[in-house]
């Protein structure tokens, strides 16, 4: 149970902590923000079964934007003024980030937001607990031209974030003497054909490397048919910062066996309380639940919420905020606390390899959490070039 002194007032003030949950189960983003909401659902539950914060049980009021920009920003306004909640765990994509941000900072709530993004973004109103490009592209950039070559394509789907974080590999590598030889983008929701034409101009342009930003469903389906369409990952890889576990399932460990991901956390790391947080979720959601850095980080969050929440026994954003800058917690991918500069989480960045089973191999992980840096103004190359 999180404790805090009985005689604080806020502490009586209501029966129940009152949450939005704003993750799609619905539409393209439905596999990887499905896992969101159940890391969130977990860490709630045992918030309560603990017996709440400063005796009171958190209850979510959750709702599913269907993966639609327009919805995330109606449903943020409904949860914001109809509902009379300010604190929100929510958003996936950078679209559905950027939707909801404007009505956040009008109304004063405080988003909790667990992706890996773009970087270059600072909102008081914002919890930033998933990788910034300091934290997963560049270790991914120098690992790859230290170990497959230095002709990149770059894939991505059609909005903000991937176009942003090509924009950071290709600088990272063309000024460490690699060479992007081909850069394709595809509609948010891409048809079959779209795809296979994409894999098909990569494949003639012969890179050494494809770098894929494409997200939900035809990120799936590129992995699919690079494989069925005769290339190797063995000999020319794909790499990403989003295809992990629930994505791997979906498509098949054979077709994706080879490929490599950045990623904060995967299931396969060592430790106890990842062991007891992946059997927790398969114990409540199904044998068969994948869990990665979306249920990880998702948790996570919760956890330092709910501690942050005790410390300050108020739902008041500013000194939530003041709060959640002072705590930490152990989570399953290791200690997470924020840096008071900028209200982004200390991570330590981890590269993979999907095997045989469909779980990922570890290939390289950072010494320590790195210092988040969103704005890129240190270069931190060299300290893990040559790692």
């Amino acid at each position: 149970m999180l404790q805090h002194p009985a005689t604080t007032p806020a502490a009586t003030a209501d029966p129940t902590w009152r949450v939005g949950v704003l993750f799609s189960r619905s539409g393209v983003m439905s596999v990887s923000e499905t896992e969101h909401f159940l890391g969130t659902v977990l860490a709630i539950e045992q918030i309560n079964a603990g017996g709440g914060v400063l005796g009171r049980q958190l209850e979510p009021v959750a709702l599913d934007p269907k993966s639609d920009p327009d919805e995330y920003r109606r449903l943020a306004e409904h949860l914001l003024l109809e509902e009379g909640i300010s604190v929100i765990f929510g958003c996936s994509t950078s679209s559905g980030r950027k939707a909801v941000l404007p009505a956040i900072e009008r109304r004063n709530g405080l988003l909790w937001y667990c992706s890996l993004y773009e970087g270059f973004e600072f909102s008081p109103n914002v919890i930033y607990t998933g990788a910034a490009p300091n934290q997963n592209t560049l270790q991914l950039a120098a690992y790859l031209l230290r170990h497959h070559g230095r002709r990149f394509c770059l894939i991505g789907s059609d909005y903000i974030y991937p176009r942003e974080t090509n924009r950071i590999m290709r600088e990272v590598v063309e000024q460490h003497g690699g060479e992007i030889v081909d850069e394709v983008y595809l509609p948010y929701e891409a048809v079959t054909g779209a795809v296979s034409a994409a894999v098909k101009s990569i494949q003639k342009a012969a890179p050494d490397v494809v770098f894929s930003t494409l997200v939900g469903r035809p990120g799936r389906e590129f992995y699919r048919l690079y494989r069925e369409l005769g290339s190797d990952p063995a000999k020319i890889p794909i790499a990403s910062l989003t295809m992990v576990e629930c994505e791997v399932q979906q498509v098949g460990a054979a077709l994706c066996r080879g490929n490599i991901t950045a990623a904060t956390y995967f299931s396969s790391l060592e430790g106890a309380a990842n062991a007891r947080f992946v059997a927790q979720m398969r114990e409540r959601f199904g044998p068969d639940t994948p869990v990665g850095m979306w249920a990880e980080g998702a948790y996570s969050q919760v956890l330092l919420f709910a501690k942050a929440l005790a410390a300050t026994g108020s739902l008041d954003t500013q000194r939530l905020v003041q709060a959640a800058l002072q705590v930490s917690v152990e989570a399953p991918a290791g200690t997470l606390r924020l840096d008071p500069e900028n209200q982004h989480a200390w991570l330590r960045p981890r590269i993979g390899r999907v095997g045989a089973s469909g779980a990922f191999e570890l290939l390289w992980q950072a010494h320590a959490p790195i210092k988040p840096d969103p704005y890129l103004t240190t270069d931190g190359f060299a300290s893990f070039w040559l790692d």
